[in-house]
């Protein structure tokens, strides 16, 4: 089975009341944004690093406020570039890359990086830490716009009423968690709560009607399962040999630099709900990718969050290997190859030439005159 190797995600457990446009909605989304996720097999460890991300191509997204996307409240400081691969066992990699004076990264699908310009902040508190989150169309009706786009209020909301507008959902705040450690991969316990450190796998039919996975309106499912595995980093670190809680602060507060976030979930889940995404090789499906960050001292709020685009933007699990490639296209080691065989068999004959062309030339002298 393949994995979702690395992936950005920010931490949307914030009050959904919280979620309000400030008109009505308008979306104008750029028809070229895709996302790639070749088969890139043993090229990335998910350690929040993104040394191993550098031969990983991307594309460039522009973060625009999430409720109200219009170009003239585009994220001033640079933009975010996302990418992704597969791998064995791995879904594709994401990576969002901004560039300017915020950085701040992340990894994912097949294997995912999401990387942007931050300065680095020593902090507990969620709200005061960047977060990421990454949001896939499950249900065939669920529209990027309002997180699935169920009409049902928090009261009426359900299995039944709010069917096929399910998204999946993963979050990551870094709050307590350690940069470099994997967190993600817990199971849901009897409270319907899941036992992580800022790494939560939800689905949603709006923005008012989220549930962690494993329960929701009907009750909790003992058999839900986070299948997320994420990690986080920022440039500024200087340790090669990791960290553990007692080194906290990990570096000082106002640092330049990068923060990483890197993830991994298998291309396929044993969700028996229609809650999680299901990826499969040469197939495309929707996602998107979100970013909070406190701004001059204060916290984010749920709402407060910047997006890679306004509508879904497709990502395609590339298969292995391509039978169009092989027969029509060649790369510059394969015609040196045949270059070379052409020049050895050229050299081949000419040889033969040489020799049959010798013997022919010998005059016969008969045995008697000897």
């Amino acid at each position: 089975m393949l994995f979702l190797r690395h992936l950005l995600i920010g931490c949307l457990l914030v009050l959904a009341a919280s979620h309000q446009e400030s008109g009505e909605w308008t979306c104008e989304p750029d028809d070229e944004a895709r996302i790639s996720a070749q088969f890139r097999p043993g090229i990335v460890t998910i350690d929040g690093r993104a040394d191993d991300w550098v031969d990983v191509d991307g594309f460039e997204f522009p973060l625009r406020p999430a409720l109200d996307p219009d170009e003239d409240k585009q994220y001033k400081a640079g933009k975010m570039t996302v990418k992704m691969f597969t791998s064995c066992c791995k879904l594709p990699e994401i990576m969002y890359t901004p560039k300017g004076e915020l950085p701040f990264s992340i990894h994912d699908p097949t294997a995912c990086l999401f990387p942007f310009l931050l300065d680095y902040q020593s902090c507990s508190d969620d709200h005061m830490c960047p977060s990421v989150a990454l949001m896939f169309q499950v249900g065939e009706s669920a529209t990027y716009h309002n997180m699935g786009g169920c009409k049902e209020s928090p009261d009426t909301c359900n299995y039944t009423n709010c069917r096929d507008h399910e998204v999946d959902i993963m979050h990551f705040s870094i709050g307590n968690s350690i940069p470099g450690r994997l967190y993600g991969g817990n199971s849901i316990n009897e409270e319907g709560k899941e036992d992580s450190v800022g790494l939560v796998d939800m689905f949603s039919w709006n923005p008012h009607c989220r549930n962690i996975d494993g329960s929701g309106p009907s009750g909790n499912s003992s058999a839900a399962q986070n299948d997320w595995r994420g990690a986080w980093w920022h440039s500024s670190f200087s340790t090669n040999t990791g960290y553990i809680e007692v080194d906290s602060p990990y570096g000082s507060s106002g640092q330049k630099g990068t923060y990483y976030f890197e993830f991994s979930r298998p291309l396929r889940t044993m969700d028996l709900l229609q809650r999680d995404a299901q990826f499969s090789i040469g197939q495309s499906s929707k996602f998107s990718a979100a970013l909070w960050y406190p701004g001059d001292g204060n916290p984010w709020h749920g709402s407060a969050h910047y997006t890679v685009s306004c509508d879904w933007v497709a990502m395609d699990v590339v298969r292995g290997y391509s039978t169009h490639k092989e027969v029509g296209s060649w790369d510059a080691a394969s015609a040196f190859a045949f270059v070379i065989s052409v020049v050895a068999l050229a050299v081949s004959i000419f040889v033969g030439y040489l020799l049959v062309s010798k013997s022919k030339s010998i005059d016969f002298t008969p045995i008697d005159r000897l």
